[in-house]
């Protein structure tokens, strides 16, 4: 079982195509609620997305374990599951998960998240930003088409391998997830049909310390920190169980 030791600090990770400043809106000021500072770095470009952010974590998790420290790890969509991978691997140094909006397990197969990712990718490659931009963002949310059209336009030109990278890769399985031994806060979006609440519940029937905490989107396009919140209160009710 992971150290009691609160952790002072949390590593963040965004989602697909997504980048620092988003998860930071999230997360900083209910992390700061509970004495927790928030260090979230941008993702790795391109095609190293993946592997960069698991690199990036380990070197981190150095630096606390040099400050006798327990880092809590998490992030949003793909940051959730690569966090979760990491925590697999490194649970005597990890004060536990915050895991926003899972969005699949093992496999991505044809998960919804998964199949938008290549989607996205396919209209860069074709069309170019500005074309595929406009088309990902018909219909949605003006908080969520504000948010893809700043964050994929800093990304550059490895916005289409990240995309694709993070697509192709593998989630935590849930026999995977029963396996883990820290607390776990999940929080998932009720009317998110990207990242079906479904997959939240799967995870967290797997997990053995572990708390759900929902919400909507309508809630995280008026306050961002509605997830953070959600998911924060998640982890605390994880830690006492």
């Amino acid at each position: 079982m992971t150290s009691v030791k609160p952790p002072r600090t949390a590593v963040l990770l965004p989602g697909t195509g997504s980048d620092e400043h988003f998860v930071r809106s999230v997360f900083s000021r209910p992390l700061a609620a509970v004495g927790v500072t928030v260090t979230a770095p941008p993702p790795p470009p391109g095609e190293d997305v993946v592997e960069g952010s698991l690199a990036l974590l380990d070197r981190l998790a150095d630096d606390a374990d040099d400050a006798d420290a327990p880092l809590l790890v998490g992030g949003i969509s793909l940051g959730a599951h690569l966090a979760t991978t990491w925590a697999l691997a490194n649970a005597h140094r990890c004060a536990g998960v915050l895991a926003a909006l899972p969005a699949w397990n093992g496999p991505a197969d044809a998960a919804p998240a998964a199949l938008a990712a290549r989607g996205s990718a396919d209209l860069i490659d074709r069309h170019g930003v500005d074309a595929a931009l406009d088309l990902a963002t018909r219909g949605v949310a003006p908080w969520l088409a504000a948010e893809l059209d700043r964050a994929w336009r800093r990304h550059g030109a490895g916005l289409a391998a990240s995309l694709r990278a993070a697509a192709a890769h593998r989630a935590p399985a849930l026999d995977e997830l029963r396996t883990l031994d820290v607390p776990v806060g999940i929080a998932a979006c009720r009317d998110d049909p990207v990242h079906p609440i479904a997959v939240a519940r799967s995870w967290a029937a797997a997990l053995p310390r572990t708390a759900l905490v929902d919400t909507t989107l309508d809630a995280l396009g008026a306050d961002r920190e509605s997830l953070g919140r959600a998911a924060t209160l998640a982890w605390l009710h994880a830690r006492l169980a």
